[in-house]
């Protein structure tokens, strides 16, 4: 591949040790942008080496346009709410969406501010934009995807990048989960409120470990983990190196964002994430009156806190949709925040009595997030990032962290070790975390910003979004059975090398499946088959390996079970099919919410009236009586990643091993289907000895374009939970002509 081969524009070195962390002040930018070298490793991965950070930052963007030009049109769109222009009508319920919660508008507000308040930078983030800018022609013209589509690629504007940060993140800490908890008292009573979700099984799933030099074969610390989120082609994260003369960093970049935010390595310093799941957005209820104003204008206002009716900003916004008649969508916001639901959303689904209020007034829910009240991303902790040489380093760029609100793991070479969370959480009253909150009462006001925890490291650190360090900031946390296995296999040795991480990386072992097992042994007078199977599965290892039949079987006797949870008249209020936005309906939906809680379903005192033990039983003889083949648990297992635009002629995606409380955490979901979406996004092992023998994967390859050398060659490896070598010897590697 060559980037850009009608440039006239020489490459200019750096000058630098490529390997060192060490190196003077770079001098302001003056140079022409194109003041960078590009080299490829065996895998296709981008090393970009510049004479000073600008010139890098603007390499970061051009060759990420090139090998990504589709990805970031797509993200670029889905963040301004206009993905529908070319992607047809069913891209019209995120676009309604992004609009009304103004992610577009609140990535310019944050911009406009670090302009103002951070003009460093704001510069950084604009030679990234020049950079995409630069590249996106050449990207697109490498990408059948433009011309199928009749999308032609647009000039982005600075705050681009942080318009994709935001949509990326907007639903991460799940606030439609309120909408849902709403429907679950109102069904069953406020005692029922988290019935669904206290440490119950949710499709949350990444996993870190930090194991210190006392441990490890080599004396210095290892950081390892993978994030868990549904898998795109292209994929969500960009394995990359970005070297100037002030750093040399490689790690894990969120295309179309600069540096690189959740996962680096910089020779003497390394830092990964996992979500805190924390709470930090909240939902209120709005009482919305219209009226006329001037001209006949629509005035509408919404009563305040202080009980006076106050004016709430209004215009209307027009989604074109391809092959469809455009869409007007009508934009709101209070003093709270955008309107996200209106008034003729589903009123199971909303908060309140569902009575219309005596003063004729109609309930909408709005939506307060921090980026939208602070002005504020976060992003000159990225910079920052890159800079850092130690881990005291990596704690204060992390200080001023926004969102996500993420637990952190970091280490030095020189023995430094950290464990705390970052992000900003609102103090509130405890009610606003639960469920929708009326926006006149005051008690439900914001007032100021939660402290974030952090503790030393004694022995190993494990995050996987089990109850812990960040457990003052939020709900919901998965299960501590991920959590607990990583810290059950990192006990059984003291001699940990980088390598032997893949064994915690692959681990199959479902510990949730003992509380469905356990109800086995106590039924009689069961038939032949029903016997047999009972013997068969509470013979079985517990372990979700691709090739296990029994694992299949735990997976239809789950399945079965599932479903007849969910046919229960106790669940007859929550079993419609949802209505209202339709970006909420996966929160909404009963058979998965108890496919996912069905650990905690099977022992809970909440719904006395559920006979478990009849569900179970039936569930068993069901699948006996059912005759499943022995058929591998990756069969049926498959990956099932998103695509905007689906290739039809895509080779077959591969079976998995693992599920969704293992630590090799691939969901499916239970009682749906056994297809899963959402698995490691990445997997990397940080080497603070020796950073060259760090390790890392992702489930497709580098190349964001369909059918190129690097764009699945990583595919089969991390589909095995195996890792390739992190490459840092520049003399290893291909330079590419500009």
């Amino acid at each position: 591949m060559h980037i850009g081969e009608e440039s006239s524009v020489s490459s200019v070195s750096s000058g630098s040790d490529p390997e060192s962390n060490t190196g003077a002040q770079g001098e302001p930018h003056g140079q022409t942008p194109e003041s960078y070298d590009v080299f490829r490793d065996p895998w296709g991965i981008p090393h970009l080496r510049s004479s000073d950070e600008l010139g890098l930052a603007h390499a970061q963007g051009r060759v990420t346009a090139f090998d990504r030009a589709w990805q970031l049109a797509v993200e670029r769109h889905r963040a301004d709410g206009s993905s529908a222009s070319f992607l047809g009508p069913d891209s019209v319920v995120w676009d309604r969406f992004a609009r009304q919660s103004r992610l577009a508008d609140t990535a310019r507000l944050c911009y406009e501010a670090m302009e103002a308040d951070d003009p460093e930078t704001a510069a950084w983030v604009r030679a990234y934009v020049d950079g995409v800018n630069a590249g996106l022609a050449a990207g697109a013209a490498r990408d059948e995807r433009f011309a199928r589509t009749g999308l032609t690629p647009s000039p982005w504007e600075p705050w681009v990048p942080l318009a994709i940060w935001i949509a990326t993140h907007i639903l991460f800490a799940g606030f439609p989960t309120k909408l849902w908890r709403e429907r679950v008292a109102r069904a069953l009573g406020d005692d029922a409120l988290t019935l669904f979700a206290t440490d119950g099984p949710r499709i949350a799933g990444s996993n870190g470990w930090m194991v210190p030099g006392d441990r490890t074969t080599t004396g210095a610390a290892i950081i390892a983990g993978d994030p868990h989120r549904f898998i795109e082609d292209p994929g969500v994260y960009q394995q990359i190196r970005l070297s100037c003369p002030d750093y040399d960093v490689l790690g894990l970049a969120v295309p179309g964002v600069p540096g690189l935010a959740h996962f680096g390595h910089t020779g003497s310093a390394a830092w990964a994430i996992t979500n805190a799941m924390s709470d930090y957005q909240d939902l209120y209820v709005e009482r919305l009156r219209r009226g006329e104003g001037e001209g006949g204008a629509v005035v509408v206002e919404a009563l305040g806190p202080d009980g006076v009716w106050e004016a709430v900003a209004r215009h209307t916004e027009t989604i074109t949709v391809a092959g469809g008649d455009d869409v007007e969508v009508e934009v709101l916001e209070t003093s709270r925040g955008p309107v996200i639901v209106h008034a003729d959303g589903d009123p199971g689904a909303e908060p309140g009595t569902g009575a219309a209020p005596a003063d004729g007034s109609t309930q909408t829910l709005s939506l307060r997030y921090p980026p939208r009240v602070r002005r504020d991303l976060g992003f000159a902790a990225l910079p920052a990032l890159l800079r850092a040489r130690t881990v005291a380093d990596i704690d204060r760029a992390l200080d001023g962290w926004a969102e996500p609100v993420n637990v952190v793991h970091a280490a030095d070479t020189e023995g430094g070790l950290l464990h705390r969370v970052a992000g900003a959480v609102p103090l509130r009253h405890p009610a606003n975390r639960l469920r929708p909150v009326p926006a006149w009462d005051p008690e439900h006001a914001w007032r100021g910003w939660a402290p974030t925890p952090a503790e030393p490291v004694q022995g190993f650190a494990v995050m996987a979004n089990a109850r812990g360090i960040a457990s003052p900031l939020g709900v919901e946390f998965a299960p501590p059975h991920r959590a607990d296995r990583i810290r059950e296999l990192l006990s059984g040795s003291a001699d940990w090398s980088p390598k032997a991480m893949a064994d915690v990386h692959r681990d199959t072992y479902l510990a949730s499946a003992e509380p469905l097992l356990a109800l086995l042994p106590g039924f009689e007078e069961l038939t032949p088959a029903a016997r047999e199977l009972r013997t068969r599965l509470l013979a079985w290892d517990r372990r979700m390996e691709a090739e296990s039949t029994d694992a299949t079987v735990f997976a239809a006797f789950r399945t079965a079970t599932v479903r007849r949870f969910a046919a229960d008249p106790v669940f007859a209020d929550l079993a419609g099919a949802p209505a209202g936005p339709a970006v909420f309906h996966p929160w909404l939906y009963l058979l998965p919410k108890i496919g996912y809680a069905l650990e905690g379903l099977l022992t809970t005192p909440l719904v006395p009236e559920l006979d478990r033990a009849a569900h179970v039983r039936a569930a068993l003889e069901e699948t006996a009586a059912a005759g499943s083949p022995d058929t591998p648990w990756s069969e049926v297992h498959r990956l099932t990643p998103w695509q905007a635009v689906p290739d039809p002629d895509a080779p077959e995606w591969p079976g998995l091993g693992g599920d969704h409380d293992c630590v090799n955490a691939t969901s499916s979901v239970p009682g749906f289907t056994d297809l899963t979406a959402r698995a490691s996004a990445a997997r990397y092992v940080w080497d603070l000895a020796r950073r060259e023998d760090s390790l890392w994967a992702v489930p497709l390859g580098a190349d964001g374009v369909t059918g190129t050398a690097h764009h699945r060659d990583q595919l089969s490896l991390w589909a095995r939970c195996e890792l390739v070598p992190v490459v840092t010897d520049w003399a290893r590697l291909t330079k590419e002509s500009i």
